[in-house]
């Protein structure tokens, strides 16, 4: 296999080398002209002529051979500075894949479609992946047969375009051509490693999309997309370890084949008037299990009270028990893999002239998508099993609803020489969490399988007065001004009571009243959990809606005093009414040094409001200790809780950012080059803290009275909590790196193309300075950004990532070949990864470069119809396995990182896609 990988690359080295041989059969390339918007508000610029680098993407051309069919993936293999990969058990994240550009958050990156804001997810990313602690934008909302080109900026633009672009602005430009096409696109893995390594085809997707587009009058158009997905899932999960039965397991498992349930006699085992029933139906079905050693048999039979048979029935039996119900490990696999997935989407974008001068449009769209995770496996032997319904224990899932909702309209023109452009921007994004196949154990026999756990909302409308004008200085002189305005909502809703409460043995609410008695136990006397199993909803405690809005103004002038020269200047004011106002500053320029060779950089500052998601989000539960009530769990910014522990009212992110680099173009050549050096330094970032503790042990006693322990206890107290964790301002880090562009077309011949595109990123983000700790909580810094934040922030993604395409057009054909490099990450969790028997404060298990290979085959029937197949890692390169240390892998579980992943963990993926247009 290896041999085969390297004569991909060298295939991809022999098609560039070609181009040299075509001599003066070049190709005139339309890259070469490519007119670049993102950045300016003039007239467009090429791309050597941008004063910071822009990344422009024919991305309906690149859908048509590509093996994937959605925004974010395809930007994770196109554009090396961008990285997004899919998750696996980790709630909500699971169904929104975080994006970052440069390795900064995803919240650190704005995202316009057709160069207005684009509304951010509800969902908070609070698990454990890269970009923990934000929110960022669902490019996944948007269909990708909708879009036209995408641009990726890559540079701070927070003095353009406002807050979140601090690492960049990526734009998606919706079609606007007229007629009729649309694309069938069939693909699923296929390897070795599917379906839990048997083997075979999962993980099937099928899509249907349709655009259609018309004309409006004479110069008005109205283009429409509809695009329906379903996906199925797919798991990579090893062959389960460690227990599974217990001998209580396998007596009861006796009984309920007779009808009855041990389990019913009883709410909690210390409180109930059938202790003798229950000691006689276990001793009674306890002689039906024929693997019992006489020893155990004969103890059982001899046992007077259930505090025995707890004693005695708490052993191992799995495999005995496995063999009787004709089971097999494999059969209680997590599902450790892509999601099932299904959506449906329709947007459209529309142009109508009023005048020769003025014209009004609009666009928008609304998505739903269903989706379907799974959690970790309910073994029979754990008190969150009711073993009388699921005497094999249960996969519980997270079923997601998320609806997406976003509608632009605007009037645009020229008055007295001025361009003129007033938009007003709506966008609402839900996210509702179902739980399926699960119980709420504490209702035991009584407990619903699906519950409703509540879900959270986003809306935001901006309002935009923008107004430019080309003077006739110098050698072209732009000036640009306007105004912003902002309302934003954030919602958590409140799931049924009944998916985050606790029930005693009467079917009431525990409270703090509760007698310990009362609380509803398994046989083994472990007080069941309250809430539907793996996504407890949210409480009323939860519950909350918090709004702000923010006023903007801007200057933008851009200048060429030479016929080599241009000069581009940005000034920001903005206002928040929650945290107060912001000033920013771009300066950027490009200078011709020679023919088609020129210098740019730029220099600029940055910020980024703190989400409303980080102000408001909590997830807290609420557990009875010793008669008193506390809460445990993830408190608002703005709570008791956090105001009692010292946690600093959330503030903006600030940034200050340098970027140069050179370009040179050889139209002979047809041959483009960009390389770009960048510097980002970012203040006060804001993170989601791990859980502090309130400190153990009497004052006066274990610690002196006015001690931090006991100044310490006082504040948990007064927050009534016994562990919590919060969003801070807390750390601030350094960025650093390089982008290196190379795009080349050439003739080869008659009717014989081909383009050949590398990029390389190379990045580092480092931690800088100390952390930003309450003083109360200074004996637990190390919890306010720990070991495993520091891998999020630091080495979750590719520090170096390159993809080269090549792609021959011949004789109809169409033929590409991609290969991507993707640098070494690592997974958060420290354990003793060397196996040396010392576990280092920074020792971690790292995932080695992988190279992955893409190869697909297209032909054109006609000018209206074409077919694709292909391969998106056609050598089934799958990343690093985890070390066989439990707290990776979950009982053998998690065989792939669930926390970091290059490039996901699927494997081969074939596809085929039909596209035609009119």
């Amino acid at each position: 296999m290896r041999h085969f990988k390297n004569r991909s690359i060298i295939a991809s080295a022999t098609l560039i080398s070609t181009f040299y041989f075509a001599q003066s059969d070049t190709l005139k390339s339309k890259k070469i002209d490519e007119v670049v918007l993102l950045g300016s508000r003039g007239s467009g610029r090429s791309l050597t002529d941008t004063p910071v680098p822009v990344d422009v993407i024919n991305i309906s051309k690149i859908l048509k051979q590509s093996p994937v069919n959605n925004i974010s993936q395809a930007l994770n293999y196109i554009v090396p500075s961008f990285s997004s990969t899919s998750h696996t058990v980790n709630d909500g994240t699971d169904f929104v894949d975080p994006a970052q550009l440069r390795g900064l958050g995803p919240d650190q990156v704005l995202v316009l479609l057709n160069g207005k804001r684009r509304h951010q997810s509800s969902l908070i990313n609070v698990t454990l992946t890269p970009g923990r602690g934000s929110v960022g934008t669902d490019l996944n909302a948007i269909p990708t047969f909708a879009l036209d080109k995408i641009e990726v900026l890559r540079d701070g633009a927070s003095a353009q375009y406002g807050s979140d672009a601090i690492a960049g602005v990526v734009n998606l430009g919706l079609k606007k051509r007229l007629g009729l096409s649309g694309q069938l696109f069939l693909g699923g893995y296929a390897s070795p490693v599917t379906n839990n390594f048997s083997g075979g085809l999962d993980g099937e997707t099928i899509s249907l999309d349709l655009n259609y587009g018309f004309k409006l009058g004479k110069q008005g158009f109205f283009n429409i997309t509809t695009s329906t997905q379903y996906r199925d899932p797919y798991s990579r999960a090893g062959v389960r370890n460690g227990d599974i039965y217990n001998a209580y397991n396998a007596i009861n498992y006796r009984a309920a084949q007779d009808g009855i349930d041990i389990d019913g006699l009883y709410k909690n085992i210390n409180n109930t008037s059938n202790s003798q029933q229950i000691i006689n139906t276990i001793k009674q079905y306890a002689t039906k299990v024929n693997y019992f050693s006489s020893d155990l048999q004969n103890k059982i039979a001899n046992a007077n009270n259930i505090s025995t048979l707890q004693g005695l029935l708490g052993g191992d039996v799995t495999n005995d028990e496995l063999a009787y119900r004709g089971l097999q490990r494999k059969d209680f696999s997590i599902r450790a893999g892509q999601s099932k997935l299904q959506s449906a989407q329709v947007y459209y974008n529309s142009e109508i002239p009023i005048n020769d001068d003025w014209k009004v449009y609009s666009f928008g769209g609304y998505s739903y998508r269903l989706g379907n995770a799974g959690g970790f496996f309910r073994l029979p032997n754990t008190e969150r099993n009711i073993n009388f319904i699921t005497p094999n224990g249960y996969l519980p899932q997270i079923e997601s609803t998320i609806n997406d909702y976003s509608y632009a309209a605007g009037i645009k023109g020229k008055w007295n020489d001025w361009n003129i452009d007033l938009s007003n921007t709506f966008g609402k994004n839900t996210f509702n969490f179902g739980v399926v196949n699960t119980f709420n154990s504490s209702l035991v026999n009584n407990s619903p399988r699906r519950f409703d756990a509540g879900g959270l909302e986003f809306l935001q409308n901006t309002l935009n007065l923008d107004f430019s004008k080309k003077y006739d200085v110098l050698h072209g002189l732009n000036i640009a001004f306007g105004g912003e305005y902002r309302y934003e909502n954030y919602k958590v809703n409140a799931g049924n009571e009944n998916s985050y409460a606790s029930y005693d043995i009467y079917g009431n609410v525990v409270t703090v009243n509760t007698p310990k008695n009362e609380l509803v136990t398994d046989f083994f006397g472990v007080t069941r959990p309250a809430g539907s199993q793996v996504f407890p909803g949210f409480s009323p405690d939860n519950a909350v809606s918090g709004n702000r809005n923010s006023v903007a103004g801007y200057v933008d002038v851009e200048l060429e005093p030479t016929d080599w020269w241009l000069v581009e200047g940005a000034l920001r004011y903005e206002n928040y009414s929650d945290f107060g106002s912001t000033f920013n500053y771009k300066l950027a320029t490009n200078v011709k040094l020679a023919d088609n060779f020129n210098w740019r950089g730029a220099v600029s500052t940055g910020f980024r409001a703190p989400s409303l998601a980080q102000i408001y989000y909590s997830s807290t539960s609420t557990l009875i200790q010793q008669g008193n009530t506390t809460q445990v769990g993830t408190f608002r910014n703005n709570s008791e809780a956090a105001q009692a522990l010292g946690i600093p009212k959330l503030k903006q992110e600030t940034s200050q950012s340098y970027s140069t680099g050179l370009t040179w173009k050889a139209p002979n050549l047809n041959l483009v080059v960009t390389a770009d050096v960048y510097y980002i330094k970012i203040k006060d970032r804001v993170v989601l803290t791990d859980l502090f503790f309130r400190p153990k042990g009497t004052r006066g006693v274990d610690f002196p009275e006015g001690s931090d322990q006991a100044i310490l206890q006082d504040a948990f107290d007064l927050a009534r909590a016994s562990a919590a964790n919060f969003f801070a301002n807390a750390v601030d880090s350094q960025t650093k790196g390089l982008d290196l562009t190379i795009s080349q077309t050439s003739n080869l011949g008659s009717g014989i193309n081909l383009e050949n595109n590398f990029g390389l990123n190379l990045n580092q983000t480092r931690r800088i300075g100390n952390i930003h700790a309450s003083p109360k909580l200074v004996s637990q810094i190390d919890s306010y950004f720990s070991e495993p934040n520091r891998i999020y922030f630091e080495e979750a993604v590719p520090r170096v990532k390159a993809t080269l395409s090549n792609n021959l057009r011949v004789l109809g054909f169409n033929i590409l070949l991609r290969n991507s490099f993707f640098g070494k990450v690592t997974d958060a969790d420290v354990l003793d990864a060397n196996f040396d028997g010392v576990v280092g404060k920074q020792e971690h298990f790292v995932l080695n470069n992988r190279f992955v290979t893409d190869l697909s085959v297209g032909y054109d029937f006609s000018k209206n119809i074409s077919a694709t197949i292909g391969s998106n890692n056609i050598f089934n390169v799958m990343p690093s396995k985890n070390p066989l240390i439990n707290s990776l892998t979950a009982d053998n579980q998690f065989v792939y990182s669930r926390q970091v992943s290059q490039y996901g963990i699927g494997g081969r993926f074939l596809f085929t896609r039909v596209e035609f247009k009119f």
